[in-house]
């Protein structure tokens, strides 16, 4: 029964979550009937993990899987719902399956039109039933999409693709996996796994060395299910590489850099995550040791495409910064929290200087052992500072801030046990001689991972052996 009662109370919210999704996506909700359903999905998740902290170790990672299984396949019940990035994505895997660069012509170019399909370019009767679709070029004038003219699924159906390297490489995987007529579904299936495999990494990350409780923040989070999964936004991979880079790092460099590498050439924003990767490093030839990889995996990724394009690689990537209000500061909400207190024109270069001084905080004093923490602090600010507009499952932020919390050792000791014991690796030196009198750690903790700091003379050794164990002790 002790054990029952907290799984029942947390699988609860956790059912209704995933019932609550499957409602939402099945509605075909818009707007404001859409963020009702999402705030309402949110206010579960809350609840969820809240409870969690009430069910013992044991049940834990049970309960975290199965949460995700059930949480996670929402998203293959029904059609993209609130972007048509997907459209994009099955049009460039098609195109390279027929041996052309995705970089060199835009999907209304007339040159690709015998790759079209009634799915991505519906005829007139078809345009009149989506409501998302693209005019194409050359549509009759005064003709609208709705009105049943020429259109297509893909937005911005005139210009380039802007994925980098790793992204059009999922993309081809997955069309060449994709049966004829599976449309969507294949993509939205591997975002389910890549979402998946993101989980159980935190969850074989996180029982080592902190708590497996802390992998639910990811695995039975609502925006995982609508933008990695409906969706089938390709930032699930990025995470997934990016995540997997910060926890090798530390002691495989070049491994970590490689991941790193293919993580960058994925999405861009993983490059964020630099200083992290280089949290606390000292001698030239340990930075080297990732920096190298990165950019050697980079460049390796982007070669094939130099080589068989005819025009730039970097495709639609300049409009679309400028689209996004990278270039104007007052454009799509961009920089909006700094447009508060500064002028317009200020906002950029204040984003880079506040991104570039947190970076060099974690590069200077960051935990080498430990670089998924200083792949947060660089992220965040860039989030909040410039504000990007679109919405995205959460990036490589969360995992990240999921397994960068709590104590190296993987735990918090028993209350009864924590005296004045200090966080981290910072011991607490006795009053009078200097000497430390003991450092101990939970049950659990690894090797050199002291987790508290503790003055064992605050703690009756009747408890202390109990719940506690020696690492050493040193002297002054």
């Amino acid at each position: 029964m002790p054990l029952v009662r907290p799984v029942l109370l947390t699988a609860l919210p956790l059912a209704t979550l995933a019932t609550a999704l499957v409602a939402l996506f099945g509605s075909g909700a818009r707007g404001v009937g859409f963020l009702a359903g999402y705030a309402g999905a949110w206010a579960l998740f809350a609840v969820a993990v809240v409870v969690l902290r009430r069910v013992p170790a044991r049940a834990v990672v049970p309960l975290v899987l199965a949460g995700a299984v059930a949480v996670t396949v929402t998203g293959l019940v029904a059609p993209p719902r609130t972007s048509t990035d997907v459209y994009r994505y099955a049009w460039d895997g098609r195109v390279q399956a027929a041996g052309v660069s995705p970089y060199d012509h835009a999907p209304a170019d007339a040159a690709l039109a015998e790759l079209r399909d009634p799915w991505l370019f519906p005829d007139a009767s078809g345009c009149a039933e989506l409501r998302d679709a693209s005019s194409l070029p050359g549509a009759s004038a005064g003709t609208s999409t709705s009105a049943g003219g020429p259109c297509t699924r893909i937005n911005r159906p005139a210009v380039h693709t802007v994925y980098p390297p790793t992204a059009e490489g999922w993309f081809l995987l997955v069309h060449g996996l994709s049966p004829a007529e599976a449309r969507h579904k294949v993509l939205q299936t591997g975002g389910a796994v890549l979402s998946l495999a993101v989980t159980g990494l935190l969850v074989v990350v996180l029982r080592r060395r902190g708590d497996p409780r802390r992998a639910a923040w990811w695995a039975w989070c609502p925006a995982v299910p609508v933008e990695a999964v409906n969706n089938a936004h390709v930032d699930a991979l990025a995470v997934l590489l990016s995540v997997a880079a910060l926890v090798v790092v530390a002691r495989r460099r070049v491994v970590g850099g490689v991941l790193l590498g293919l993580a960058i050439a994925t999405k861009l924003l993983p490059v964020l995550l630099l200083p992290g990767a280089l949290s606390g490093v000292r001698r030239p030839r340990a930075a080297l040791a990732v920096l190298v990889p990165v950019l050697a995996t980079v460049a390796a990724l982007y070669l094939p495409y130099i080589v068989l394009s005819e025009g730039s690689v970097l495709g639609y990537l300049g409009g679309y910064a400028e689209e996004e209000g990278y270039e104007d500061a007052g454009a799509g909400g961009r920089f909006a929290l700094l447009r508060i207190v500064l002028p317009d024109t200020w906002a950029l270069p204040a984003a880079v200087l506040g991104t570039a001084v947190v970076a060099g905080s974690v590069l200077l004093r960051g935990d080498p052992g430990r670089p998924w923490r200083g792949g947060v602090p660089p992220a965040d600010p860039r989030l909040l500072l410039v504000r990007p507009a679109r919405r995205r499952p959460g990036g490589a932020r969360r995992p990240l801030g999921v397994a960068g919390r709590g104590p190296r050792g993987g735990g918090r000791l028993p209350r009864r046990a924590r005296g004045r014991g200090l966080g981290g690796d910072r011991l607490l030196r006795s009053g009078g001689g200097g000497r430390l009198r003991g450092v101990v750690a939970p049950e659990g903790a690894g090797p050199g991972g002291a987790g508290h700091a503790v003055r064992t003379d605050r703690i009756r050794s009747a408890s202390l052996s109990r719940i506690v164990r020696p690492v050493h002790f040193t002297s002054s």
